[in-house]
């Protein structure tokens, strides 16, 4: 890390006075001083993709443990002779995700990217080992809130480091290359926790016995850290960055950042989980929600405040600037609505299928794979297509209205078990979200001034677990609400609690009143869904340019505009 200082400065130091000499961007010397000043990568292609492995294993992990509890809640809750707040596992583990995604990236200025993501690497290792060894529910609530600490690293960190240390040929391929995994990730998580859930304990989940070879964070985990490790590059093939101090840390903006987001959720968390369908109305929901929209209006008035006071001599958590940018800013509100459908559909598919279709846990998380594959298409198209031309625009649109059409298609299913249509209209919304993903990540990479790329990323991943989270609440709270009409008179608590996941004797008119609950709840679902996911469509319009550089182009102005900066700046 100290070299990778070193060699920045020294950079800086040889090559300021031929930068003075000529202040045209056209001029070749002008050019051979900023390439030199703004170093770009020059890693040796295999330890490029040696790192990518260690990078993308890393977020892989990450992202898969914000989903393959889904399947194994029950057998927890069984475990430890608690079901009513068995849902902390999962909500713990995304609170603390979403919340610490910008902050890790700001952090990541300071102690450098490597550092960053090794330390990020550690807490997510160690606390993944806890949670199999918790003995209590309160244990292991409390070590997946520290596992989502470092998960949350993993993922804002991936986020940043691929593109930065991407070649220029293969930068566009990086952002569809993340915007795959993200999607794999997040599509496999309840598959192999259904896995885990049907063969073994839920304990595998979180670590191995290391007599067998079984998928887990534990030896996963150590055999990605390693190749990272090793991979990372010497300091004279990384792109100069220009760290920050640790004095220069917003750490108030950082608290405001974390609580805004985890307020929020929580209350949204809180009126889905309720067991009545009178949970919005509740001081549970009110109370966090309003204190959540103030802290929003804390955090953006403390960051305006720095801002206009001290410009660039401090590192703000949330860099209000940056949304001066509209297509900037339509990439992250587009992003936000796209999370909601994606990740509301991750958890309400298997359900359905599950319990509607009367299929086993396993195969439930298996039915997903069709828009995995999609997902995946996706990604890789908008790679391919902004390769050389610049379609960002087009891409999101095309994105946002396949996600629209998806849902819309849900909606129409009867309450009947129809699997193959289910199985035909859900790649529609794995093709829209891989497209939107890909285009987001991309846009951000040539809209944002390169000091303030970290920030941006982490704001992006941010508000994708943002919508997400607000669309698996609004799931929960909308089958509550169905249960609550439907079952409340038929069934115990306990026997709704444990539908589709255990072997619960019930009747033959229980069960029919049973599909057809959950069959009614996910028709509403996929309506707001479909809601949500037009906005996404009317958003994606911010995104146009009737006049766009390619993207290679916007990337060397952005490069440029940096060295401009930091020449003005050492003046």
């Amino acid at each position: 890390m100290d070299e990778e200082v070193k060699n920045i400065g020294m950079h800086s130091k040889s090559d300021h006075k031929p930068v003075e000499a000529s202040a045209s961007q056209t001029d070749p010397s002008s050019q051979s001083s900023i390439c030199d000043e703004l170093r770009e990568p020059s890693i040796p292609p295999a330890r490029f993709w040696a790192l990518c492995v260690g990078v993308f294993l890393g977020l892989f992990l990450s992202m898969i443990d914000t989903s393959i509890v889904a399947t194994s809640l029950h057998s927890i809750g069984v475990d430890f002779e608690v079901l009513e707040d068995v849902n902390w596992v999962a909500l713990a583990y995304t609170l603390a995700y979403l919340g610490c995604a910008i902050v890790f990236a700001r952090i990541s200025d300071i102690v450098g990217r490597r550092d960053a993501f090794i330390a990020a690497y550690i807490i997510f290792f160690v606390f993944s080992l806890a949670c199999g060894f918790a003995q209590t529910l309160n244990q292991l609530i409390a070590f997946r809130a520290l596992q989502g600490v470092g998960g949350s690293g993993l993922y804002a960190l991936t986020m940043i480091m691929m593109p930065e240390l991407s070649p220029d040929n293969l930068k566009q391929h990086m952002a569809a290359m993340v915007g795959l995994v993200i999607t794999v990730s997040g599509v496999l998580g309840p598959v192999l926790g259904g896995i885990l859930t049907h063969y073994a304990s839920w304990r595998w989940v979180f670590w191995i016995k290391y007599y067998s070879i079984l998928l887990s964070n534990g030896p996963i985990g150590s055999v990605s850290l390693v190749i990272f490790i090793f991979s990372w590059p010497k300091a004279e093939y990384l792109p100069s960055q220009q760290r920050r101090a640790w004095k220069e840390l917003d750490f108030l903006g950082s608290f405001l950042a974390i609580a805004a987001a985890v307020l929020i959720v929580f209350s949204f968390q809180n009126a889905g989980t309720e067991p009545s369908n009178e949970g919005w109305k509740t001081a549970i929901f009110i109370a966090p929600l309003i204190c959540g929209l103030l802290t929003c209006g804390l955090l953006v008035s403390w960051q305006l405040f720095i801002q206009h006071r001290w410009h660039d001599r401090f590192a703000p958590a949330f860099p209000v600037n940056i949304f001066r940018s509209r297509v900037y800013s339509t990439a992250v509100v587009n992003t936000l609505l796209n999370g909601f459908p994606y990740l509301l559909l991750i958890y309400a598919i298997p359900l359905r299928f599950q319990v509607v279709s009367g299929k086993s846990a396993l195969i439930s998380g298996a039915m997903l794979l069709p828009m995995l594959g999609a997902s995946a298409i996706g990604s890789v198209v908008a790679g391919k297509i902004n390769n050389t031309k610049n379609y960002t625009f087009e891409s999101l649109l095309v994105g946002s209205c396949f996600m629209t059409l998806g849902c819309g298609l849900l909606a129409s299913l009867s309450h009947e078990s129809e699997d193959a249509k289910l199985l035909g209209f859900m790649t529609f919304c794995g093709l829209g979200f891989g497209l939107t993903v890909a285009s987001s990540t991309m846009l951000s990479m040539v809209e944002v001034p390169i000091r303030d790329y970290a920030p941006a990323q982490g704001i992006l991943s941010q508000v994708r677990l943002l919508g997400g989270s607000l669309g698996i609440a609004t799931s929960s709270a909308l089958l509550n609400e169905k249960s609550s009409k439907y079952l409340a008179s038929i069934l115990t608590p306990y026997e709704q609690a444990t539908i589709g996941s255990s072997n619960t004797p019930l009747s033959n008119e229980q069960w029919s009143a049973v599909r057809f609950t959950y069959a009614d709840a996910f028709k509403v679902e996929m309506k707001v869904a479909t809601a949500v996911a037009a906005c996404s469509v009317i958003s994606a319009f911010g995104a146009f340019r009737r006049k766009r550089l390619l993207v290679a182009e916007q990337r060397a102005a952005i490069v440029a505009q940096e060295a401009t900066r930091r020449r003005d700046q050492a003046k």
